[in-house]
């Protein structure tokens, strides 16, 4: 059984910088997106509350259960994030911290792509592994090529428009959202 008709995407961004490299890759992905894929960012990490089992004793804050909705409701989860130490933000790691405690928790059975990005010229790789360590364990469906790691991103973006202007990138993450189109589409 395939699904057919429109996707849509929903955008996960693990930085909080306001000139954030990241975010400029998140902000592009809809025009990079194939037809008939609709992409949709999600509410920042930067509003969620340190996790804590007491605070989640009180009842899950709002900001967890509208984006859990979210994912659920998506056809697929993309998230966009640095590497802070060869690793998960902290901001991140903790939205997905929060998420994960859920009834009918969102990540289970969801398609996935990581995408990051870093001025080093890694593009955030080792990031990416620990995120899909997490993403085994919450059962997330993590699509495994094309691989998106932008390195020397500050080289690949207009810093003042905050467009994303190398073509060769811009490129690979077309194919990476097709690709994912393709992995949702084949899991029905």
């Amino acid at each position: 059984m395939t699904k057919e008709g429109p996707l849509v995407f929903a955008v996960l961004l693990g930085s909080l910088r306001k000139a954030s490299f990241n975010a400029m890759v998140a902000r592009a992905l809809p025009g990079l997106a194939p037809e008939g894929v609709t992409v949709r960012e999600l509410e920042s990490v930067r509003d969620y509350p340190h996790y804590d089992a007491d605070l989640q004793a009180e009842g899950f804050p709002d900001i967890v259960t509208r984006t859990a909705d979210a994912i659920r409701a998506a056809d697929a989860l993309i998230v966009v994030t640095p590497e802070y130490n060869y690793s998960i933000p902290g901001a991140l790691k903790n939205a997905v911290d929060w998420l994960s405690r859920l009834p009918n928790q969102p990540f289970a059975g969801k398609p996935i792509a990581i995408q990051t990005a870093s001025q080093g010229p890694f593009g955030g790789i080792r990031c990416q592994y620990h995120l899909r360590q997490s993403m085994v364990f919450l059962d997330g469906r993590v699509l495994n090529k094309p691989e998106i790691a932008v390195g020397s991103v500050q080289t690949r973006v207009d810093a003042a428009t905050g467009a994303l202007t190398d073509a060769t990138t811009r490129g690979l993450i077309g194919q990476q959202l097709a690709a994912l189109a393709e992995f949702v589409r084949r899991q029905g």
